[in-house]
């Protein structure tokens, strides 16, 4: 009889265990699709099962997110410096951060007097772009504070490739930027490392002024806010194609519909210019291109009311794309998108708390919530856990703690959808 319990109480033991790890693998791939990771097809099993493809995978789209966080104009309008002769600042804005950082170079490179490259991986596997790029971007210590750094070019014209990388990354490591590539990764035209080693180079010095004379329209530069951040987050979460930096067009939201499996007829549809289509020859004015499709393709399924003009998406309507993506959307009430006029007691999180309880018994651990004399900080700390848990019991969870305490009506009713979609998948 003993001996049963034991076996019992060990048999216990590596199931919790077991769950623990499932749950800590669910949290990592829903933080990671909070940032924008595509994690289509990939699942806990997949990350413990320790499959290759999709680990490194994974990680490449979580470094990549880190390093681009900073390549964008909004947060960075030394970037201004790369227009062309001729440019739009929006034109700018509208370069992905991989065309950024290719621009970037290029315009080092031009000062330097070498040739532009055209990719990061065979353009640069005779490392002479990077000696040229290291060399403009080496600090000069002109500023008080700055030590000058001397870019040494006596294996520039070394003979063997391998050996003219090895003494270009030794450059780069006065910079402190030696990460991510070796000299067979250079040679090799590995086109991802080589990305992340130039977008490393760009964070530390991107050696970049803002133009001082710039007549361009810097009420362009504010950036996107979090509510859109948070969407298309979510977009490029479900693997669209093209990968969406910026929202330009309603045709994003039909590839949203494509990708959750409402048909929608490409072929017939009037691309606007970002997807190689002409705004003259389709006769619409930019604010309403494609909307008359999107509604005619489209209403059949999901509750759109027709608007003229607005800004480049409806969140709400996104929202309604969420919830339907995550339960049963031909037997989903959209009642419960309706605005609302939402408690404040949400802002404590507790509400929310409180419903995960009841989809997953024992998931929250009451001595991580506090529930009197909540000051800012600990509302902020409850709702990081209450978003925290939700992606561990499965919830794929887009909101901020922000939204939660400041009770963002429309990235509250994300987390309910969220955990209604959880709920509903529970049931069935």
């Amino acid at each position: 009889e003993l001996k049963s319990k034991d076996v019992s109480k060990s048999y216990r033991k590596s199931i919790n265990k077991k769950l623990g790890i499932t749950e800590n693998l669910n949290l990592a791939l829903n933080s990671a699709s909070a940032i924008g990771c595509t994690v289509v097809n990939i699942g806990s099993q997949d990350l413990q099962e320790g499959k290759p493809h999709l680990v490194l995978g994974l990680l490449w789209q979580i470094i990549k997110v880190g390093l681009f966080a900073d390549i964008e104009i909004s947060r960075n309008e030394a970037l201004i410096a790369l227009l062309n002769e001729g440019e739009e600042l929006d034109q700018l804005m509208k370069l992905s951060p991989e065309e950024l950082l290719l621009r970037w170079v290029n315009y080092h490179l031009a000062n330097a007097g070498w040739q532009k490259i055209s990719n990061f991986s065979q353009d640069i596997r005779d490392s002479r772009a990077y000696y040229h790029l290291l060399n403009q971007i080496a600090p000069k210590g002109g500023d008080i504070d700055e030590m000058h750094v001397e870019i040494d070019f006596s294996g520039f014209n070394d003979k063997n490739d391998l050996r003219r990388a090895e003494y270009m990354l030794q450059q780069a490591d006065k910079l402190g930027c030696r990460q991510f590539v070796t000299p067979a990764d250079v040679v090799a035209g590995n086109p991802k490392l080589n990305l992340a080693f130039v977008a490393n180079l760009f964070n530390t010095y991107p050696a970049l002024h803002k133009p001082d004379n710039s007549s361009y329209d810097l009420t362009l530069l504010e950036g996107e806010s979090n509510e859109e951040r948070t969407f298309r987050n979510w977009m490029n979460s479900l693997g669209v194609s093209p990968y969406v930096n910026h929202l330009y067009s309603i045709i994003v939201v039909l590839l949203i519909f494509d990708n959750i499996h409402v048909y929608v007829v490409f072929p017939s549809l009037n691309f606007c210019p970002y997807f190689g289509g002409n705004y003259s020859k389709c006769g619409m004015q930019k604010p309403i291109c494609c909307v008359e499709n999107l509604l005619l393709g489209l209403l059949f399924k999901f509750p759109f009311v027709p608007r003229e003009g607005g800004s480049l998406f409806d969140l709400v309507n996104l929202h309604h794309l969420y919830l339907c993506n995550n339960t049963d959307y031909e037997h989903c009430s959209f009642d419960v998108l309706k605005p609302l006029d939402l408690d404040k007691s949400i802002s404590t999180s507790l509400p929310v708390l409180d419903l995960i309880d009841a989809i997953a018994p024992k998931a929250i651990r009451q001595e991580m919530v506090k529930r009197e004399d909540l000051s800012y900080q600990d509302k902020l700390n409850n709702a990081k856990y209450a978003i925290s848990v939700a992606r561990k019991i499965g919830a794929r969870i887009y909101a901020l703690p922000d939204d939660l305490v400041e009770v963002k009506p429309k990235m509250v009713m994300t987390v309910f959808a969220c955990l209604m979609g959880r709920g509903l998948n529970k049931i069935k």
